[in-house]
């Protein structure tokens, strides 16, 4: 073959990966599956800022985890008088502006399709239903783990003394942090 014949052959040298690399390459990647949902929780914990929502609990079990309360947030029914609520439609994403009440648990006090510009806490859901004289929204808090026993206690109390701290970031992503019980720390669901 001629120098003019080799220039004109493609490179046909195939790079072969070690075995070592594609592991670690597949481990890597499933490492980083596993991290983005806790780095996202801890984002949320670190970053946001606490609330206090009245909720209804119901005492059920998990066989994996233990105990835990199904959380029902009171701002999960809001009215269909509040400021923005008219504009909502089952399926949007909405922003539920939270404001104190005179007992210092959060209540909504308007309903919207963005943020709100003004600092205060806004919860991001998910309209489920609208109908009647209210708008059913999923926030994505559903439960609320406790160790083995300790759900049987909530379950036995009068559902006005218990209240949920949340941390909500300023678009709208919500965590729960902790329970109280008479404005008292019961149980915390920190992960960090």
């Amino acid at each position: 073959m001629t120098a003019e014949a080799l220039d004109q052959q493609p490179a046909t040298r195939s790079r072969k990966l070690s075995p070592f690399l594609k592991w670690g390459l597949i481990a890597l990647v499933q490492l980083t599956l596993i991290a983005l949902p806790l780095i996202d929780r801890l984002d949320v914990q670190m970053s946001g800022k606490e609330v206090t929502l009245a909720l209804v609990p119901v005492d059920p079990r998990d066989l994996l985890r233990g105990d835990y309360v199904i959380i029902n947030l009171a701002i999960a029914r809001v009215s269909i008088d509040l400021p923005g609520a008219n504009e909502v439609k089952e399926g949007d994403r909405v922003y539920v502006r939270l404001a104190p009440g005179t007992d210092g648990v959060m209540r909504a006090a308007s309903v919207g399709k963005a943020p709100d510009a003004s600092g205060t806490a806004a919860m991001a859901g998910t309209v489920r239903s609208v109908g009647g004289s209210d708008i059913r929204i999923d926030y994505g808090i559903d439960a609320f783990f406790l160790p083995e026993g300790d759900g049987l206690i909530i379950e036995d109390l009068d559902t006005e003394r218990v209240n949920l701290v949340v941390a909500v970031t300023e678009d709208g992503r919500s965590l729960p942090l902790r329970l109280l019980v008479d404005g008292k720390p019961f149980k915390n669901d920190a992960a960090f």
